[in-house]
């Protein structure tokens, strides 16, 4: 592991906690150098306290397009070059469709969907220099309806059809890109119980697995392996990592 990514390049979006925190923790422990980005100031001082290697922390708002330019265009000037785009970066807020509010809607879509896109359009000509590749974090909520969900659900199915595009438009180039679709996993977002108050409990019942909750340190697992030489032969993937939920 120590070895796998020695001389590759990183940029991690959502590095302050949770899934990015765990993925940034790997990467740089196989050798990669990392691009740490997260809004959050204080949780990025965490990221450059736990992660060893060479981590370099960025805040930033990736809902904001030209940020996303700007991180991709700080991470090659600081390394030289980019190998590895993680967008991990996520928001859930959840209501009662007819109470959404519009900024609500926008914000959501901003960090979940629209980052994702503009992060890729900005990383994509180095990736190609590279025969690098883009791992998206989706969910199993971009696969199945979600109650009180409906902005989260679809951004995240925009996330994986964003994934299967543009494996799709550089199948001919050695760019990779796949995306996983985690469950319930133990980070602020499962922590903070976002979800109505006033929601209705049978319909709640359909969004938990029987299997509990999923660990950060599982999903970094799995994307530093697609992120590796070994899985030079997948693009355009969606693994799901939910304990089983969307086959049931």
């Amino acid at each position: 592991m120590s070895e796998l990514f020695d001389g590759k390049v990183a940029l991690i979006t959502g590095a302050g906690s949770g899934m990015g925190l765990a993925v940034t923790i790997r990467l740089a422990r196989g050798g990669a150098s990392v691009l740490a980005l997260d809004i959050d100031e204080g949780r990025l001082a965490e990221t450059k306290v736990q992660a060893t290697g060479t981590v370099t922390v960025r805040q930033a708002d990736i809902a904001d397009p030209v940020a996303c330019a700007q991180a991709v265009a700080a991470c090659v000037e600081e390394f030289g070059r980019l190998d590895i785009l993680g967008n991990i970066a996520g928001i859930y807020l959840a209501d009662h469709t007819p109470r959404m509010a519009v900024d609500q809607y926008r914000r959501v879509m901003g960090v979940n969907l629209d980052a994702c896109f503009f992060l890729a359009q900005a990383a994509i000509p180095h990736l190609l220099r590279t025969g690098g590749t883009i791992i998206n974090i989706a969910s199993n909520a971009g696969l199945q309806g979600v109650p009180y969900s409906a902005a989260y659900s679809m951004s995240k199915g925009g996330v994986i059809q964003l994934t299967r595009s543009l494996a799709a438009e550089f199948l001919k180039t050695p760019l990779r890109v796949n995306a996983i679709a985690p469950a319930g996993t133990r980070t602020n977002i499962a922590a903070s119980n976002p979800f109505p108050p006033d929601m209705d409990p049978d319909l709640a019942r359909r969004m938990g697995g029987m299997r509990g909750l999923a660990e950060p340190e599982e999903i970094a697992a799995l994307f530093c392996f697609l992120a590796s030489s070994e899985a030079r032969s997948i693009t355009g993937a969606v693994y799901t990592l939910d304990n089983g939920l969307t086959a049931t």
